[in-house]
């Protein structure tokens, strides 16, 4: 029995959602779970330089916060920096992927719900001094409360989902 692909009715503009049939080739759907390693190795790094970085600290994100301290604000700051200038490269030279496709850059729609998204975010991140990308290198360095902060994420992404039709766009 062969089954269709259902167009969704909602396009998601916040990012391209591809299945996974699409993005397998031949050669990938042969790979082990091994295979996979460079991935767990490359996030491992990744971790060590959030800690040593410093910007999984708690009290480094409260100085934030409390305008007490530029670390964190150096931090994001380089990284939009960097964003713009990858984004402003790739569109002048007309970047293509490393299998030669072309990047598309979708153009966004401003709404007001985003306002009220990096709100309850930042509110958030004050509070529990954590944010997704840092969370699991603070659990991986023994925070394990934070488990309580990483289940609450994942309950919320799963509740915005759920009620995201209804909601004002």
């Amino acid at each position: 029995m062969h089954t269709q692909l259902v167009k969704p009715k909602h396009t998601n503009t916040d990012f391209e959602v591809r299945s996974l049939d699409e993005l397998q080739t031949e050669h990938t759907q042969k790979e082990s779970l091994l295979s996979y390693g460079k991935f767990l190795i490359m996030g491992i790094l990744f971790g060590i330089i959030l800690v040593k970085s410093e910007v999984i600290s708690w009290y480094r994100i409260q100085e934030m916060f409390r305008l007490q301290s530029f670390h964190m604000f150096g931090v994001i700051g380089s990284a939009v920096v960097t964003g713009i200038l990858s984004i402003l490269i790739i569109k002048k030279f007309n970047i293509k992927t490393i299998k030669g496709e072309n990047i598309e850059l979708p153009t966004k729609q401003f709404n007001k719900g985003q306002i009220y998204g990096g709100l309850i975010f930042g509110f958030g991140w004050a509070i529990t001094g954590a944010c997704p990308g840092p969370l699991f290198a603070q659990i991986g360095s023994g925070f394990s409360v934070l488990i309580i902060t990483l289940l609450s994420a994942v309950a919320g992404t799963w509740f915005y989902g759920l009620l995201r039709e209804k909601l004002p766009h």
